[in-house]
């Protein structure tokens, strides 16, 4: 029973109700090892009347054992449950704490101060509201002080107290209270705004904790129990997208079938458009369904049953969303990582993921970049240490649905599993398609490149050869005739005495891509390797003929910014699906329609045509010899042939 409750002035029914309806606040403590962290939430138990009697005289025995004050009852030993932590004085493990006041609920995690656990205090982290982050008024800010704040800040913690706790060992000057906040402001700066607070307190002697004190005049501002009691919370989730991962089909009997799950987001009603991902199935929603009957309307965090008008297939890892606002589905994402393992991660090491209900094995690609927790900037990286923090390229075996975790935290978050221990390795947080942070290459400058003594300049080259270097795209849709042309314009500028390398999809699939598939997110990483290549080519300069299909017009688009927008020629073969089909020189088409395959540019999804090409190509009117005849011309009067 709660200590407060008095049995003989109140109703156990309406405490009880009343109980029931106070909003519950998720929150941790951080900071640096020794800030007070177990302390400050022993004093908030205490002050709250949290404990009991009996607790409370367990509490001061053991703190006549260790030691740790002096004799006096230690507070801290209401949350540091470990023998090794009680004997260290320090916390190793999350410790969870419930207490209530007249005003609200609180949940709250007592995390881990010392580098060597910053792996639980990012678990900890993960589901909590606001961040009460401790700050040792000796020491000030410090670097697991800024760790700290970093990774609440990249879990979308919205809001954090900074507690300049211990100000009674330096006699409440203001100085260092002003000082520490300064410190801060300017640190946080760097970060995404989020509402921030400063309280100085003594944990230990109760000053500014629960109750009031005269001892720093020169703060006018709450107490930290009012702060938690009156800081706005909640609302978030239901302002976002519907989204509602599927755990399990419910089927009781041959008349209901309906799709369990907890709502990550966002709110739904009968009537509602949905579609199922990563099918893209739509219907629409026909009930609510719970233990306690069907609901009119349903929003985040709770879970429900929901019942569609349609026969839809799904299952546990699918996702219903509304229809209005779907997420994005990809199976190749970029994330920052919180690594938790003493082995380092190191590129190509493959996991178990697990994303919401769904579960799938990955790989990592590559480590894009780590984060300096001093400077907030990215350095390069190959691999990833315990307790670091770095943005990296997965690829899953089946598609994700997920929104930007600073969206939607309950479909942007990740953790990878070992795929034989079992272990959680990483945390991570899903900040988009990995496709979109690829395309960042830029043209090679001369003063870029290496050794510049004995340099042969591009003049040079260019005299030699009788050419300026250009990348000659031919696009067009599978059958166009685009390998064929290829190949007879590498020949008309060999017999020319110019100097051109030619290379297509298929035959980059062979060597430098071979671990590409024919998905679009793989089409799009086809064409940037080998864009990549093909500026290399032109750096010698030389001319580089390139026949891939490039279904999407965004890719092309970066390919021309990749290699330089002076010497790329888009040429699109321009003949129709049905002549593709009907020629089929490769057979592809007759065997999709065998084996239903996806992946094929024009059946599976859409060829984005090219609005204004350099030139264009009615591959299905004229013959290659025009087709190699035209494209001549074009160098020519562009000045790429002299």
């Amino acid at each position: 029973m709660d200590p407060r409750f008095d049995a003989n002035s109140d109703n156990i029914e309406e405490y009880l109700a009343r109980h029931e309806r106070k909003q519950l606040l998720r929150f941790l403590t951080c900071g640096s090892v020794d800030d007070g962290k177990s302390t400050l939430i022993g004093r908030l138990l205490h002050d709250t009347k949290g404990i009991y009697e009996d607790q409370l005289a367990a509490v001061e025995g053991a703190s006549k054992k260790y030691g740790t004050q002096s004799g006096q009852a230690d507070l801290a030993l209401l949350v540091d449950g470990l023998r090794s932590e009680r004997e260290q004085g320090i916390t190793i493990d999350v410790a969870y704490r419930y207490f209530s006041t007249e005003h609200r609920k609180f949940i709250v995690a007592d995390t881990p101060g010392h580098e060597q656990y910053t792996r639980n205090m990012a678990t900890g982290a993960s589901t909590c509201d606001l961040a009460v982050l401790l700050v040792d008024a000796r020491h000030g800010v410090s670097v697991q002080t800024r760790r700290h704040c970093v990774i609440t800040s990249l879990l979308g913690i919205p809001k954090i107290i900074i507690a300049v706790n211990k100000m009674d060992i330096v006699d409440w000057d203001q100085s260092v209270y002003d000082s520490i906040c300064e410190d801060f402001k300017a640190f946080s700066s760097k970060l995404p705004d989020r509402e921030q607070h400063f309280i100085p307190m003594s944990a230990l002697e109760g000053d500014y904790v629960a109750e009031a004190s005269e001892k720093a005049p020169y703060y006018t501002g709450p107490t930290l129990l009012e702060l938690l009691e009156t800081i706005e919370i909640g609302g978030q989730e239901q302002e976002t997208p519907f989204r509602m991962p599927v755990n399990h089909v419910i089927r009781p009997d041959l008349d209901f079938r309906g799709f369990g799950g907890r709502i990550e987001s966002g709110v739904v009603r009968p009537g509602d458009r949905v579609t199922v991902l990563p099918a893209g199935t739509e219907s629409r929603v026909e009930r609510i369904s719970t233990f306690d009957g069907d609901l009119d309307v349903a929003g985040a965090p709770r879970s429900v049953a929901i019942v569609l008008e349609d026969e839809v297939d799904a299952s546990r890892g699918d996702m219903i969303v509304a229809s209005a606002e779907v997420p994005a589905t990809s199976d190749r994402i970029a994330a920052d990582l919180v690594w938790m393992h003493e082995e380092e991660l190191q590129p190509g090491r493959e996991f178990i993921l697990r994303h919401g209900t769904r579960i799938t094995p990955c790989r990592i690609r590559r480590i894009i970049h780590r984060l300096d927790v001093d400077t907030l900037e990215s350095v390069e990286a190959n691999s990833l240490a315990l307790n670091e923090i770095g943005r990296v390229e997965i690829e899953t075996d089946s598609p994700l649905v997920f929104d930007p975790y600073e969206a939607v935290r309950g479909t942007g978050s990740l953790i990878l599993v070992d795929r034989i221990g079992n272990w959680t390795m990483a945390a991570g947080m899903i900040r988009g398609k990995a496709t979109e942070a690829r395309w960042t290459a830029t043209p090679i400058s001369g003063a870029d490149r290496i050794g510049e003594e004995g340099l042969v300049s591009a003049d040079e080259r260019a005299a030699r050869f009788g050419q300026k270097p250009a990348t000659i795209l031919l696009t067009g849709l599978a059958g166009s005739g685009k390998t064929r042309i290829a190949a007879m314009l590498e020949r008309a500028l060999f017999d020319l005495g110019r100097v051109a390398i030619r290379f297509d999809g298929t035959t980059m699939r062979k060597g430098l891509n071979r671990d590409l598939g024919f998905s679009a997110s793989d089409r799009s990483e086809n064409l940037r390797r080998s864009m990549e290549a093909a500026k290399l080519i032109n750096d010698e300069g030389i001319i580089c003929v390139a026949a891939f299909v490039a279904p999407q017009a965004g890719n092309r688009e970066q390919a021309k910014a990749l290699v330089g927008t002076d010497r790329f020629l888009v040429v699109h073969c321009s003949a129709p699906l049905e002549h593709c089909r009907a020629k089929d020189p490769t057979g592809l088409y007759a065997h999709a329609a065998e084996r239903d395959l996806d992946g094929i540019p024009g059946i599976s999804f859409d060829y984005e045509v090219p609005e204004r090409p350099d030139l264009e190509l009615p591959t299905h009117q004229i013959d290659p010899e025009e087709a190699v005849n035209r494209i001549l011309a074009l160098l020519s009067e562009r000045g790429f042939l002299r």
